[in-house]
């Protein structure tokens, strides 16, 4: 029997590579048991394969992971028993109905016959599917069929549920009716691993990984990061009414050309800037605009939202790849 573990998942230097091209790099980050964990990052990233190779779906090039205590690459079939898994594309049958979808999968699962009516029941209720039984999921709504996939993943009340962008292409409030659930199954002890491209969802987590270009660069809470991520503190703009719009583009070109400016990026009709000190920049950069005729409503210093945090983050990490490649140019070339 395997012994009672200190977390859920546990990775260390876990590395797929295909071919020459390193989906994962040397990832390495834990899960304690109960937690929402989300894993954020841009297409191609390697969130997927992260949740692919944690799932037992596919072999790690190096490194190594256990998941509630099973190795990925020695007991992947131990894994795919005691885990749930909802993908990013909807996995469900559409010529079938909600009733037989979820007695499939409590077939699939080998849920005991005695007690497959109650549960089936638990699920349609939670997805708030009741009176649609007999419905072909082909008429269901997407929110409906997420709450529906969903309670297929659950169906043999796993200790770990993984979804990867569980809510790609739904609605707000079904997002939202989604998360509530989430929190209901974190509470009961189900341990979450969430991927998504959703700030606010990933608000919602009690800890975040970023993973950009195939690693992990930053880890923590969303307070922590918010504290400790950022590469200097921020400056939220909002220009006059008349100046908005096609004069955005010109102010960002202007910021973007004072010194001291780290970075600055258009957030709705504001302006969100980083410097290395908020209030020592704040006379410079009013002084600046107005010298170009650009009227100021507001600026002040703000907390960075987690958006804030992650175009900090990639722009940093860009910006050192880039020295990196310019340095490894001069050293090819040789002395002048």
């Amino acid at each position: 029997m395997i012994e009672t573990q200190p977390h859920a998942v546990e990775v260390h230097e876990l590395t797929r590579a295909f071919g020459s091209f390193i989906a994962v790099d040397h990832v390495s980050f834990d899960v304690a048991p109960g937690e929402i964990f989300g894993y954020l990052g841009p297409n191609g990233s390697g969130k997927s394969t992260t949740i692919r190779m944690l799932c037992g779906l596919l072999t790690p090039t190096s490194g190594t992971a256990r998941v509630l205590g099973y190795d990925i690459a020695s007991q992947p079939e131990a894994i795919k028993q005691r885990i749930g898994y909802m993908s990013q594309r909807f996995s469900l049958y559409n010529d079938l109905t909600v009733q037989e979808n979820l007695e499939f999968y409590a077939n699939i699962y080998e849920l005991p016959r005695a007690s497959q009516r109650q549960r089936i029941s638990e699920l349609i209720a939670m997805a708030n599917l009741t009176g649609r039984e007999r419905e072909q999921v082909a008429n269901l709504s997407g929110g409906w069929k997420q709450r529906l996939a969903l309670g297929s993943a659950i169906v043999h009340r796993p200790k770990m549920l993984f979804l990867d962008e569980p809510t790609g292409g739904v609605d707000p409030v079904s997002r939202r009716d989604f998360w509530d659930l989430i929190y209901t199954l974190a509470q009961q002890g189900t341990t979450i691993f969430v991927t998504t491209h959703y700030m606010d969802e990933a608000e919602r987590c009690q800890r975040i990984g970023f993973m950009y270009n195939s690693k992990l660069i930053a880890l923590g809470s969303p307070d922590e990061l918010k504290h400790s991520a950022m590469q200097g503190e921020l400056l939220e703009i909002a220009l006059q009414p008349a100046y908005r719009g096609t004069a955005l583009l010109d102010t960002l070109e202007l910021l973007d050309q004072l010194e001291g400016v780290l970075e600055a990026a258009p957030y709705g009709d504001l302006i969100h800037v980083v410097v290395p000190s908020a209030q020592a920049a704040i006379p410079q950069v009013r002084a600046r605009l107005a010298g170009q005729g650009i009227d100021v409503e507001s600026i002040a210093p703000i907390e960075p939202s987690l958006e804030d945090v992650f175009i900090s983050l990639v722009l940093a990490r860009q910006q050192a790849e880039r020295a990196a490649a310019g340095a490894l140019r001069s050293e090819l070339r040789g002395p002048a």
